[in-house]
């Protein structure tokens, strides 16, 4: 809270709470549909297998081998399968054959940047990323704070009105930007700054992606979950962190299975859970012990100790 001013952390107390009741009329995401079980629906972040250099094709088959129904792609390997010849009319049947859904979509425009010309470039990447993901039938994308992860502390009050932009796009392109925090960034590093650039910018279609390895790099409170509304989160990011690492020290090859470390992620879970909707929680690492693995393994692997954890 110290990259607050005085008068945003007024807002943001007095916005909090908000987030609980904001009206769902309006959402443009698809709805997630019902699972059996403990309220989750589990996803494989394509992260946990990139290291593998498979393509788009064979992380999905993986994916869907070893048990996923939901995935979270990476933009430019989607791309990369579009230069070598594949279609977005292909690339849909090809995920409706492994009876996958796309449940979100990994890609870092620098929306946020401060540079004027750099941003409009960036909105203009993002539409056509928006507009290519729609093809397929992904309906979220990540937002995060790509371009401003170092130098100045921007005014969340500017981030807001750059948010709102991209969530208006994401009304007409059916794609939603999930604002995502990274506990290493300069910017949108806490669960209270990206909660409050979610509940100041006014629209029901505002969402936010957390990640438990980012609420220990940004050194936010766990308890600090409790003020975010079920209606903010549609997918959460999970993983686990050995012990021993400090959150100034510890890097994105640090994440682990979940149960493997020392995160608190059956409490996490149980603050996020949503009663009336199952939620989203994707598997998101980059291990190079992993990479060194047979992939399949290792997605199976993940999704055993997703469960183990989330019941």
């Amino acid at each position: 809270m110290s990259n607050l001013n005085r008068r945003q952390v007024l807002k943001a107390i007095g916005l909090t709470a908000g987030a609980a009741v904001l009206s769902e009329t309006g959402a443009v995401a698809a709805p997630i549909a019902p699972k059996a079980g403990s309220g989750f629906v589990y996803s494989l972040n394509m992260s946990t297998i990139r290291g593998h250099n498979l393509g788009f094709v064979k992380e999905l088959e993986v994916a869907a081998k070893a048990g996923f129904t939901s995935v979270e792609i990476w933009i430019d390997t989607l791309q990369t399968y579009l230069r070598s010849g594949g279609s977005l009319t292909e690339a849909k049947k090809i995920i409706e054959g492994f009876g996958l859904k796309v449940e979100d979509a990994i890609g870092f425009a620098p929306w946020l940047a401060d540079d004027e010309p750099i941003r409009k470039k960036a909105l203009e990447q993002l539409q056509r990323e928006m507009e290519m993901l729609a093809q397929i039938g992904c309906y979220r994308i990540a937002a995060p704070p790509a371009g401003v992860t170092k130098g100045p502390v921007l005014d969340l009050d500017v981030v807001t009105e750059r948010y709102l932009t991209i969530l208006k796009m994401g009304e007409q392109t059916g794609v939603m930007p999930q604002l995502e925090m990274w506990g290493g960034s300069q910017n949108l590093k806490h669960i209270s700054q990206v909660l409050y650039v979610a509940t100041q910018c006014g629209n029901a279609n505002a969402r936010i992606l957390l990640d438990v390895f980012h609420i220990f790099k940004g050194q936010s409170a766990v308890e600090s979950l409790n003020y975010v509304g079920h209606h903010a989160l549609d997918i959460f990011h999970v993983n686990d962190y050995p012990a021993g690492i400090s959150p100034e020290l510890i890097s994105e090859p640090d994440r682990i299975y979940c149960g493997d470390g020392i995160a608190p992620i059956k409490q996490i879970l149980q603050i996020v859970k949503n009663p009336e909707r199952p939620l989203v929680i994707s598997f998101e690492v980059f291990n190079k012990s992993y990479y060194a693995q047979d992939a399949l393994t290792v997605a199976k692997t993940a999704l055993k100790k997703m469960k183990e954890v989330a019941f």
